[in-house]
């Protein structure tokens, strides 16, 4: 039910994160709509925070499966979490996001992300993510 990437969410994002090759980069593609425009062709900066928020989780989550051995990813949460909105991001083609891990221990990641739409990042981030357990509220809710 995640609005960034549920797939079960028919009013989300639908982002979907991949491995970009074996420099540890994972990236992702996503068209704009009118509806998630601030003002006529410029993204609304709540939805900037979430796509790189989402994509930073799935980044750590995916890290953290791959430290701990395992064949499913942990269910992750956002920690702490910070973005930098450099420059207007314009919604009329798509945006690219990245992220890569820079600190890692066996229950927590901190990812550093970009969000770059024509040729230019637009938004930077850096945020702690969480492998919680089963009892904790959000464990595998998305």
């Amino acid at each position: 039910m995640c609005f960034g990437c549920g797939v079960a969410n028919p009013e989300g994002l639908h982002i979907r994160s991949f491995l970009k090759d074996s420099d540890g980069e994972i990236v992702a593609e996503w068209k704009p709509q009118k509806k998630y425009e601030a003002f006529t062709g410029v993204l609304n900066g709540g939805i900037i925070g979430t796509l790189l928020d989402c994509h930073c989780n799935w980044t750590a989550a995916y890290y953290l499966m791959k430290r701990a051995g395992e064949s499913h990813p942990p269910c992750t949460v956002t920690a702490e979490y910070a973005i930098k909105l450099l420059r207007p991001t314009p919604t009329n083609d798509r945006v690219f996001l990245s992220a890569r891990v820079v600190e890692i221990t066996d229950d927590r990641a901190t990812v550093e992300g970009t969000l770059s739409a024509a040729g230019k990042v637009c938004a930077t981030c850096r945020g702690i993510f969480v492998a919680v357990k089963e009892g904790h509220p959000a464990y595998h809710r998305w």
